[in-house]
């Protein structure tokens, strides 16, 4: 039998802006912008319909005053909102047969339930699924003022930053999923197990402060310095309604014996106010020579990033407060009342699989970067200059998750992130610049760099960035996920001459322009990992860690030589060695 089918999908947007001068020191703005959008796709079976929907909202109003001709300053006010919610369900598409109804005890229904049927005999996983599968809403508040002075040889600069975040987080309340092992027990209701997840919304509250004062100082015609300095606030989150993440006590990774929940109520992490960043940078005019200046610039800055930024990925992957979870093997299907009632979301169920718990440390501070480069530029003629730069940067104090099972007979597993990972970054750029002259204009650039860290990033849902106490620091210290050595690339433009015939032709061939560009980059780094259970005199971490190099051994084998794994011969005829790298912490 064929059929065919259509995934449809659609995507409007509808703007407005208002500009008005009030008078010649005042004008004012506003933008709205408002954007649905909405796909039907087909799958895992064609006959699972999965919906989504996405609005997204969009205000901002504005204002700016001309104090004087020396001070101006900027006013912004923006509200942004996007909502996004999704839900699946089964249809007759192809002869198929829906189930008649979805097996959710009281009160649930498939609009805040899901339901999942996974036949492994089949290779699918779970392929008929049904109800509701995600519903978010994030709100967002702005403010940023920005007052500029012009003071003699000084170009002074102040300005606030503020930003509320307010996400919902609207989970799935129930959610049922059941395997089958072999068509058999399939026809027969008797899965091999089923699993039933209960959950619980909550609204978060996220509050970001940052004030900045910078000066540009002319200090002699070929001299000009800019210094400033920032400072940060991010507010620990908490919750406007329903559970806050979790905050714990006890916290050591070294000695997890004595961790323990924190009173509710208790914030996640310390709010840090200590949190200055000052930054400097210099331009100098070596020479001044006609159509041959050299300038030599250089800076250095500590910046500081949000702690709050791995939150998100926490809650996706929590436990307790918001999840809880239990298995029953065997049993049929649809399940019993008592197989099919939803797990109690309490601190007891913290002790018994899978339930875990997720929280961070405590004394959590800021993350931040050192950052750094000096650069030379030569003019080459009018029209054409050459620059090199050395940048240079180092992330301090980095997110970094551990996951840990039975780290005391209280927790199950706890997935704990705390300020455990760095970062080096250093590259040498290389640009060519012609600005557009005679119809051409050129732009072409080389960078080598070299970036290593201990994670790339927080979540070890991403890679193996999960910390191992028992490993050391460093186990995964290595190029970085995105390293790329070299990069190269090149633009060029040149507009089509006009010739002068007439009016007509000029008005028709005028404007036109050829523009070639070529762009090449060495690949990103060979990534092996294999899982491990390391195990402590405290702590026993799950973790993807990366194996070292065995010496004398090749890294790579070819042609007749090269076997996978599994026994089939490579693709492509090219494969890394199993005995190449060996079970051992470290990273190629």
């Amino acid at each position: 039998m064929n059929a065919s089918y259509s995934n449809p999908a659609s995507l409007d947007a509808y703007s407005l802006r208002i500009d008005h001068k009030l008078s010649n020191k005042w004008t004012l703005f506003g933008r709205y912008n408002y954007s649905p959008s909405e796909l039907a796709a087909r799958g895992p079976t064609l006959s699972d319909v999965a919906s989504s929907r996405i609005t997204t909202q969009t205000a901002t109003v504005g204002a700016t005053w001309i104090a004087s001709p020396v001070i101006t300053n900027d006013l912004r006010f923006n509200y942004s909102r996007t909502n996004s919610s999704a839900i699946t369900h089964l249809d007759n598409f192809g002869g198929a047969v829906p189930l008649a109804s979805l097996a959710f005890p009281s009160p649930f229904t498939a609009k805040d339930s899901f339901l999942a049927v996974g036949f492994f005999a089949l290779k699918l996983g779970n392929v008929l699924t049904a109800g509701r599968t995600q519903q978010s809403l994030q709100r967002q508040f702005n403010i940023v003022d920005g007052l500029s002075m012009q003071k003699s040889s000084h170009s002074l600069k102040f300005g606030v930053d503020y930003r509320r975040l307010s996400p919902v987080d609207n989970p799935l309340l129930y959610r049922q999923v059941a395997f089958f092992f072999n068509m058999p027990s399939a026809e027969n209701g008797m899965p091999r197990l089923s699993q039933i997840t209960s959950s619980v919304a909550s609204t978060f509250l996220f509050q970001n402060l940052g004030l900045y004062a910078q000066d540009t100082w002319r200090v002699a015609p070929r001299l000009t310095l800019t210094y400033g300095l920032r400072w940060d606030v991010d507010v620990a989150p908490s919750s406007l309604s329903g559970p806050s993440l979790s905050a714990v006590t006890g916290y050591s990774l070294n000695n997890l014996s004595n961790l323990a929940l924190a009173p509710a109520g208790t914030a996640p992490f310390n709010t840090t106010y200590g949190n200055v960043a000052p930054r400097v940078g210099a331009a100098y005019q070596l020479s001044q020579a006609q159509g041959w200046p050299t300038v030599v610039r250089g800076g250095f800055g500590v910046f500081y990033d949000l702690a709050t930024s791995e939150f998100g990925t926490l809650v996706a992957s929590a436990g307790y407060p918001f999840v809880a979870e239990k298995t029953n093997f065997g049993g049929t299907f649809p399940l019993d009342s008592t197989s099919a009632a939803p797990p109690a979301i309490t601190p007891s169920n913290l002790s018994v699989p899978p339930n875990k718990l997720t929280a961070f440390d405590p004394h959590l501070k800021l993350p931040y970067t050192l950052e750094w480069n000096v650069a030379l530029e030569q003019g080459l003629g009018s029209q054409q200059s050459i620059s090199g730069s050395y940048v240079g940067s180092s992330g301090r104090r980095l997110l970094q998750s551990a996951y840990i099972f039975s780290p005391n007979p209280n927790f199950y597993a706890t997935q704990l992130v705390g300020n455990t990972a760095a970062s080096d970054y250093n590259a040498l750029q290389l640009q060519f610049q012609r600005r557009l002259s005679h119809g051409l204009q050129a732009l072409a650039s080389y960078t080598w760099s070299h970036s290593i860290d201990d994670g790339s990033s927080g979540s070890p849902a991403l890679g193996s960035n999960t910390f191992v106490p028992t490993l050391g620091p460093n186990a995964n210290r290595g190029p970085s996920d995105f390293d790329i050595r070299n990069a190269f690339s090149a633009g060029l433009t040149y507009e089509i001459p006009v010739p002068k015939l007439n009016v007509f032709t000029k008005a028709i061939l005028h404007g036109w322009s050829v523009e070639n560009f070529v762009i090449a980059f060495s690949a990103p780094p060979v990534d092996i990992t294999y899982g491990t259970f390391e195990q402590g005199a405290f702590v026993n971490s799950l973790t993807d860690v990366r194996p070292d190099l065995v010496p004398g051994q090749p890294l790579y084998l070819y042609g007749g030589q090269c076997v996978s794994v599994l026994g089939p011969p490579c693709a492509g005829g090219k494969g890394i060695q199993p005995c190449g790298v060996c079970v051992s912490a470290g990273r190629l």
